[in-house]
């Protein structure tokens, strides 16, 4: 029998959706049925997303191993070969350890500050938050006036991490010298972006450090009440966050004496009905308010007149989590990473086509090639990345001659693409870059508020155009029509929502202009994704004849000819989906 034992599941959205809940409870019956002594606990996400569960062992000298895929059924094999026997099990499992493994550089590359106790703490457990140093930061700043505090965040040069990059201390000072009898400071949690999960997975796995940042906050501005706006598609995070402003309040960090006799601040959390353009400052206040969510023209800024026409300082999640960070470490200690221009580090989520997928914090600046190819692995199933799409939806397409690209407020705009909030969405040669952006623009018609004509009509009609060219209707005076559309809706919108729409049709248009060309005159789709323009074809010199093709292919136009025979694909019965060239192992199906 082994004695002191520890396994920690990774139960974020992530991983309970992959079964974290069942593999907890295998561990628990498993360990009784076996004899063995562990401990089971939970934490938030651990950061590999894509091999999920993951499953955290430490044995009673505090060795750790991290495993994933551990489904439900792999427990008891798992613990019966690790625990009792002593031997790792499954080597290509095993994700970290002492010895470089197959996943190692997933983390050894990375500077993990703010996500430093994600995957190492209870997120519910207000004394792990404080074991993990939680809360010395507040302690320290609210032994010193609050103008102390902003003066250390503007010299760290802490800048929104929400997408704008507006410096976070010159937006307290504006909410701290509006004249006032009251003041808000609210937390931005409605991230909306496709492929971007960086706030949702903090306040899963580390709601305490986002709420300090927001206390801080309050304090620096003169605030009496914070409340956390988080989408209701976020009821993990919406559960967690709830939990750290009650365990706050019962331990007086909130309440009516929080700062001192007399001195209180509490926190309350609102659920969004999640439209995208909440996430803009003036829309979110209105939703708040009760009113629909439409962003409002500035001036005045919210800092001026913001939530009940009082001055409102807003934040998004990542931004208060640096916050904390700074005041429990200092500005010098923040701006040892990033940039001079862009200090401190930068979480990203990596999703689409990458081999490892997940959450990671890299310092400013750090290349797009480091980010997806020497932590992300480059692309899934060992094919080749051609784009990455940064930004969110209203962020730009980027190609792979421009990975060398440095991740910062800076060098992005000049190529044609924003940091957004830090979803980095990859992809490989099978994607068709028109339809990318045909994606994207017709997600932010679908979310425009619908105020401006120019948002509400521009939006629409770029995607009807590039609707047309995926369908093989095109023509080449569609070019110039997209260019001029697009600059008038960037032109004319009054919000960041209908201002940044046109970036996935300019940096499509500047960087992928070959594959629109191929599209309007050549009638072809190069990467075989829009069904009207594609013709699939069997290298008979490639294929080996294992006949997974045939067994894919739910149109019966790959025709048996026996094994070990080359498949051949009948072109007026295919139906091209591409499902085909999905699972050839051997590269033999290809775009004519």
């Amino acid at each position: 029998m082994s004695g002191g034992w520890r396994a920690t599941v990774g139960a974020g959205s992530c991983g309970l959706a992959a079964g974290a809940a069942a593999t907890r409870r295998a561990l628990q019956k498993s360990a009784q049925g076996l004899g063995i002594d562990l401990q089971v606990a939970t934490t938030g996400c651990i950061g590999l997303c894509a091999r999920e569960v993951l499953v955290e062992l430490r044995d009673p000298d505090q060795t750790t191993w991290l495993y994933g895929e551990i489904a439900a059924e792999r427990v008891p094999e798992l613990l019966q070969r690790h625990v009792q026997k002593g031997e790792p099990w499954i080597e290509r499992l095993l994700l970290r350890d002492g010895i470089p493994v197959h996943d190692n550089d997933f983390w050894d590359l990375q500077t993990r500050r703010i996500l430093a106790r994600c995957g190492a703490i209870d997120p519910e457990s207000l004394e792990h938050y404080k074991q993990h140093g939680g809360y010395a930061g507040l302690q320290k700043a609210l032994a010193r006036p609050p103008e102390e505090l902003v003066a250390a965040v503007a010299l760290a040069g802490l800048r929104g991490r929400g997408g704008a990059g507006y410096p976070t201390a010159n937006k307290w000072r504006a909410c701290r010298e509006t004249a006032s009898d009251l003041r808000y400071v609210v937390c931005n949690a409605d991230e909306g972006d496709p492929g971007a999960f960086m706030d949702r997975n903090l306040l899963e796995g580390d709601p305490h450090a986002v709420l300090e940042g927001l206390i801080l906050a309050a304090y620096a501005v003169g605030a009496e009440l914070g409340l956390v706006y988080v989408r209701d598609e976020y009821p993990l995070a919406a559960k967690r966050m709830q939990c750290a402003i009650d365990a706050a309040r019962q331990a007086g960090i909130l309440g009516e004496h929080a700062r001192g006799p007399g001195q209180g601040f509490d926190v309350e959390l609102r659920r969004g009905a999640g439209a995208f353009v909440c996430g803009e400052e003036t829309a979110l206040i209105a939703a708040i308010e009760g009113e629909r969510g439409i962003p409002q023209r500035r001036p005045p800024f919210p800092t001026e007149r913001g939530l009940w026409e009082k001055p409102t300082s807003i934040n998004n999640v990542e931004t208060y989590a640096n916050v904390s960070w700074i005041a429990a470490h200092g500005a010098a200690a923040f701006r040892s990473q990033g940039t001079a221009a862009s200090p401190g580090t930068k979480i990203f989520s990596l999703a689409g086509d990458v081999a490892r997928g997940g959450l990671v914090e890299v310092g400013m600046g750090t290349s797009i090639a480091q980010v997806l190819q020497d932590i992300g692995g480059g692309g899934r199933g060992g094919r080749k990345l051609k784009a990455v799409q940064i930004g969110g939806p209203s962020g730009g397409c980027l190609p792979a001659s421009r990975f060398g690209t440095p991740i910062d407020f800076e060098a992005l705009p000049g190529e044609g693409a924003i940091m957004g909030s830090g979803g980095l969405v990859a992809l490989d040669d099978t994607a068709c870059m028109v339809d990318v952006a045909r994606y994207f623009v017709g997600f932010l018609r679908d979310e425009s508020c619908g105020r401006c004509s120019a948002c509400r009509v521009g939006t629409l009609r770029m995607y009807e155009i590039l609707t047309r060219i995926c369908s093989g209707g095109g023509v080449l005076s569609d070019l110039d029509e997209l260019q001029r559309l697009a600059q008038s809706v960037g032109d004319l919108s009054a919000c960041g929502l209908g201002r940044s729409a046109p970036n996935p049709v300019l940096s499509t248009l500047r960087w992928f202009r070959d594959e629109y060309l191929a599209h309007i005159l050549e009638h072809r789709c190069p990467a075989g994704r829009c069904r009207t323009l594609t013709q699939f074809v069997i290298d008979p010199y490639l294929c080996d004849g294992c006949q997974r093709c045939y067994r894919q292919c739910g149109y019966g136009a790959i025709a048996l000819l026996g094994r070990g025979v080359a498949m051949q694909i009948a072109g007026d019965v295919c139906g091209s989906c591409g499902g085909c060239r999905d699972v050839c192992g051997f590269g033999a199906v290809r775009v004519v």
